[in-house]
């Protein structure tokens, strides 16, 4: 185990075009063999499909989405007395993003449109309006995490 302490946190720097950190983190978990230019043609060609098909500000509909896909609640596993229980507990702001970002991009990836930037900017329009994969995926944790309720006073 490590004995240096904790590690700092990176300061993430805004990206170019629309000047938020967010499309840059979401750039950073799309890119695969750091392929980072790859990644921002992806993420740039799905903000103006966005554009082109809403008619209103991308920046705004892709925070929306993530609004939308962000859990508050999630289950972890915690093991009392030779049990193990799925404790429902609140989820932290970067946390719930990263996870947010996560589920963007894995059901943007398992959709049918050809080529990536369609798939997510699809995935980011349905998000937004409050349906498809990922917000399906948030509602069932949501869902598993308030059958589990009943476990809440273990949380530590």
């Amino acid at each position: 185990m490590a004995r240096k302490g904790k590690a700092p946190k990176r300061e993430i720097l805004p990206d170019p075009i629309y000047g938020d950190t967010t499309v840059t983190k979401l750039m950073g978990k799309l890119m695969q063999d750091g392929k980072k230019s790859a990644a921002e043609r992806v993420v740039y060609k799905a903000l103006d499909v966005v554009k082109e098909k809403t008619k209103e500000e991308p920046l705004g509909v892709f925070k929306k989405a993530i609004e939308n896909i962000r859990p508050l609640l999630e289950v972890r596993s915690r093991r009392v007395g030779g049990a193990t229980y799925q404790i429902p507990m609140e989820v932290r702001h970067e946390r719930s993003v990263a996870l947010a970002l996560r589920w963007l991009i894995n059901y943007s990836r398992s959709r049918g449109e050809h080529g990536m930037g369609e798939k997510m900017a699809a995935e980011i329009m349905d998000a937004a309006n409050k349906r498809g994969s990922s917000v399906k995926k948030r509602e069932d944790i949501h869902k598993m995490a308030d059958a589990n309720k009943a476990f809440a006073h273990y949380r530590w």
